[in-house]
């Protein structure tokens, strides 16, 4: 297969890259610098579909690992934002994708679509932006590929890793402040629930595996199930200075959330996760079943290297 990697200078693109290699595949990137692994410069935030065109021709397969932060205040109104930064460009993409005539694709996407599909309950499209966005990035990318043109979508948890290659050894976004936090002499503690979590290798044998089947699915990803005690602590570990983990009580965590949200909406901001709702998630067991149960202590250990 010849796969284009759109964000492959990334944490998860890196990887896909080199899983690709591996496996005898060619892997081409797109960025939107020039630089001496990157084969194509565009800018896929506002390439046309004419002018992406030509960056996918020949091309057996595209792979769309780019990303967008979720959890900075913006201004309101926030869906154009959003809607401007993780949908559009998909749409756009996997139009240029099917007039040439790829025949699959992978979209790295987030488990809140997983969520939402078994809870719809939890009303989650309304409440975040980043989520409805999501939703409709998935949704309105696969309609634009049309039938022979299978889009997995990888549903990504937290994700442990480091970048290879040409990615400057990029971490995790959320990565840097918790990793401040378990040098520093502050307590640790750790509110109810956790997360699903797995590794960028991990992701991207993953989405090779789709690729190579032309797997149009729902894929959602998890190695292990972390309670926000256990993540903490191995942090604390990996980076030389295990410690103790105490519990913070769901009501001090509740409240110092919803007080972050009030603040931001004072300020006429708001967050792709809004903050005067992230409590609800938060402070639940964001678990993806079933976990493959793969050890991820060499990714923890790269990720937060003492």
């Amino acid at each position: 297969m010849d796969i284009l990697v759109v964000g492959g200078s990334g944490l998860i693109g890196s990887h896909v890259v080199d899983v690709l290699r591996e496996r005898g595949h060619t892997a081409r990137t797109v960025a939107r610098t020039p630089g001496p692994a990157v084969d194509h410069v565009a800018d896929i935030g506002t390439a046309t579909v004419d002018e992406l065109r030509p960056v996918l021709r020949g091309c057996d397969g595209v792979v769309y690992a780019a990303r967008t932060d979720e959890q900075t205040p913006l201004k309101k109104p926030l869906y154009p934002v959003f809607r401007r930064d993780l949908v559009d460009p998909v749409v756009r993409l996997f139009t240029a994708a099917r007039a040439e005539g790829l025949t699959r694709g992978v979209l790295m996407g987030s488990y809140y679509t997983y969520f939402h599909r078994h809870h719809p309950e939890w009303t989650l499209p309304e409440r975040h932006t980043y989520i409805r966005c999501r939703l409709e990035q998935a949704a309105e990318g696969r309609a634009a590929a049309g039938p022979d043109l299978p889009v997995a979508v990888i549903e990504l948890p937290f994700v442990y890793g480091v970048g290879t290659g040409i990615s400057g050894g990029r971490l995790p976004n959320w990565a840097g402040p918790l990793d401040r936090w378990a040098r520093s002499g502050w307590p640790l503690l750790a509110p109810p629930g956790g997360s699903a979590a797995t590794s960028a290798r991990h992701v991207a044998e993953a989405a090779v595996a789709a690729l190579e089947q032309r797997d149009g699915g729902d894929l959602p990803i998890a190695d292990e199930n972390q309670s926000w005690h256990d993540l903490i602590g191995g942090i604390a570990a990996a980076v030389g200075r295990p410690r103790r983990v105490r519990r913070l009580p769901a009501a001090i965590a509740r409240g110092a959330m919803r007080l972050g949200g009030a603040l931001q909406a004072l300020g006429g901001k708001e967050a792709g996760i809004n903050v005067r709702h992230v409590d609800r998630l938060m402070l639940i067991d964001l678990f993806v079943e079933p976990a493959t149960g793969r050890p991820l202590d060499d990714a923890v250990r790269e990720t937060f290297a003492p």
